[in-house]
C-alpha cells in the first residue's frame, strides 16, 4: 500500500461471520497502513473486534432483548425458527424465506438510522465501507464517500443473461428463470416500494428497480475469484471492481489435534457456517455418514456442540479459525458461503458443497458447474454419494493441477491489498474511482 496518510475509515458490516470476517482481511491491512479503522457492529459482537485491535461503535438492529445475547443472536434466532424452510425448494423459498428475511432486514435499517447518522458525526470518517445486502440510508445521506462492498455471490447483480440470484438455477438451462423472477418480483415488490421511500424520507436516493441497497457513487467492489465468476451479457460499469479473494491474516495458528492429525485418509474440514451448523438434525446425519468412510474429520460444530457427539474419526470445536484450517486439509464440506468459497479456492482445497439458503445455491452450483466442487442435494444426500463424491474429487488429478493454478494465482494477488488500496484511494482523494 502507499505510505499512510492518517485517515479515518468506517467499516460496517453484516451482523454474521462471513462480511464481518472480509471486512476484518481488509481493515488490517488499513490498520497496518496507519490509519484508523472503526468497525460498527451489533452489541452482541461487542468485544470481538477491539480483541483484533479496531475501534469499536456498537449499535442495534432491534429493540434490546431480557437475557444477554451472543454474538449474531439475532440472526441465528431468526434462522433457526425458518430453519424448517431450508428443506424446501429455492422457489418455495423466496415466499417463505426469501421475503421474511429481506423484511427482518429492512426493519433493522429502519431501526437503526438514527443510531447511525449519530456515530457518522460523532467518528466524522473520511470513507465509509458498506458490507450488507440492505441500504441503510445515513450512510449515502451522510454525504461521506462510501464503498460497497459485495461478499455475496455475484448474482446479486443482476444480469439479464444470468440465472436470478437466490435460485440456484443452472447457467445452461433457462427454462425456470422467468418463473423464479416473477415470483420474486411478487413477494418482494411491495416491501422493496415502500423502503424505497423510506430511504428518500431519510435523505437518501430512491433504490434502483427491484433492488434492496444503492450502487454507490463513489467505490463498489464485489468478491468472488475470476475462475468461478460468471459470464456477464453486459459488463458491470466502471464504478464495479472485482476482488478475487479476501482471506484475513488475524486468525490463531491451528495444527490438527492429536487422534486425527495423522491416520488413514485424507483429512476433510466440514462447516455448515455459524447459522448451518445450528440445523441439530442435518448436523447427527452428516456425523454418521461421514463416520462410515475412511478418512479423517474436523468439525466446526456450532452453536449445538454440546447437544451432539462426533464420531471416532473426527475432532472438532464450536469455532474453529477456519482460515488456520483450510491450509491443513485436503478437502472441504460446506454450506458454500461465499466466504468459504472463495477462502477455498484462495487455498485450493476441493469442495463438495450442501447448501442451505440464500446464496448458498448459487455458489453451490457455480461450484459444479466449473468442477472445482460437487453439489448434493443437503438433506437427501445418501451415504454411498457422499462417499462417491469425496473420493472422486480427492482422486482428480487434473482438479487437482487446475485448484493449485488458481490458489497461486489468488495468493499472489492479494485481495485483501487490492481492497484497502482502493479504499484509501478513495479516502484520500473523496473522487470516484473509476477502474481502468
Amino acid at each position: 500500500m502507499a505510505a499512510a496518510h492518517g485517515k479515518t475509515i468506517i467499516f460496517f458490516p453484516e451482523g454474521a461471520y462471513g462480511p464481518t470476517n472480509n471486512c476484518v482481511g481488509i481493515g488490517d491491512v488499513l490498520r497496518r497502513a496507519g490509519h484508523r479503522v472503526v468497525f460498527v457492529i451489533e452489541e452482541s459482537f461487542a468485544g470481538t473486534l477491539e480483541a483484533k485491535g479496531f475501534e469499536e461503535r456498537l449499535m442495534r438492529l432491534a429493540p434490546p432483548p431480557e437475557q444477554e445475547e451472543e454474538p449474531g443472536q439475532f440472526w441465528k434466532d431468526f434462522i433457526r425458527e425458518t430453519a424448517p424452510v431450508f428443506r424446501k425448494s429455492t422457489f418455495e423459498q423466496l415466499g417463505e424465506f426469501i421475503a421474511p428475511t429481506w423484511q427482518a432486514l429492512i426493519d433493522g435499517a429502519r431501526h437503526v438510522d438514527d443510531r447511525l447518522t449519530e456515530i457518522l458525526e460523532d467518528v466524522r470518517p473520511d470513507a465509509v465501507v458498506e458490507d450488507n445486502v440492505c441500504a441503510f440510508p445515513a450512510i449515502p445521506a451522510s454525504g461521506v464517500p462510501w464503498v460497497r462492498i459485495v461478499s455475496c455471490n455475484p448474482l446479486e447483480l443482476k444480469d439479464p443473461g444470468l440465472p436470478p440470484s437466490f435460485s440456484g438455477l443452472p447457467l445452461d438451462d433457462r427454462s425456470e428463470w422467468q418463473a423464479f423472477r416473477s415470483e420474486y418480483a411478487r413477494v418482494t415488490g411491495d416491501m422493496q416500494a415502500e423502503f424505497s421511500e423510506f430511504c428518500v424520507e431519510r435523505g437518501a436516493p430512491p433504490l434502483p428497480e427491484g433492488e434492496m441497497i444503492h450502487r454507490s457513487e463513489w467505490l463498489n467492489v464485489y468478491l468472488y475469484p475470476e475462475e468461478l465468476d460468471y459470464p456477464r451479457s453486459r459488463p458491470l460499469d466502471g464504478h464495479w471492481h472485482r476482488v478475487g479473494s479476501s482471506v484475513r491474516e488475524t486468525d490463531d495458528p491451528w495444527t490438527p489435534p492429536v487422534g486425527i492429525a495423522e491416520g488413514e485418509g485424507a483429512l476433510i474440514y466440514v462447516s455448515l457456517g455459524s447459522l448451518g451448523s445450528g440445523d441439530l438434525p442435518l448436523m447427527e446425519r452428516l456425523v454418521d455418514s461421514l463416520g462410515r468412510t475412511p478418512h479423517r474429520y474436523v468439525v466446526s460444530m456450532g452453536p449445538q456442540h454440546e447437544s451432539f457427539e462426533l464420531a471416532s474419526n473426527m475432532a472438532g470445536a464450536e469455532f474453529l479459525p477456519q482460515v488456520s484450517v483450510l491450509q491443513h486439509v485436503d478437502l472441504v464440506i460446506t454450506h458454500a458461503g461465499n466466504n468459504t468459497t472463495t477462502e477455498c479456492l484462495h487455498f485450493g482445497k476441493p469442495m463438495i458443497a450442501l447448501p442451505l439458503f440464500w446464496d448458498q445455491h448459487d455458489n453451490a452450483q457455480r461450484l459444479q458447474e466449473t468442477g472445482f466442487g460437487r453439489r448434493l442435494s443437503t438433506y437427501g444426500f445418501g451415504d454411498e454419494q457422499m462417499s462417491a463424491a469425496i473420493d472422486g474429487l480427492l482422486d482428480d488429478e487434473k482438479l487437482a493441477a487446475r485448484l493449485s493454478a488458481a490458489s497461486g494465482r489468488l495468493r499472489a494477488d492479494s485481495g485483501n491489498e487490492q481492497a484497502a488500496e482502493l479504499i484509501e484511494r478513495l479516502a484520500v482523494s473523496a473522487e470516484p474511482l473509476v477502474a481502468g
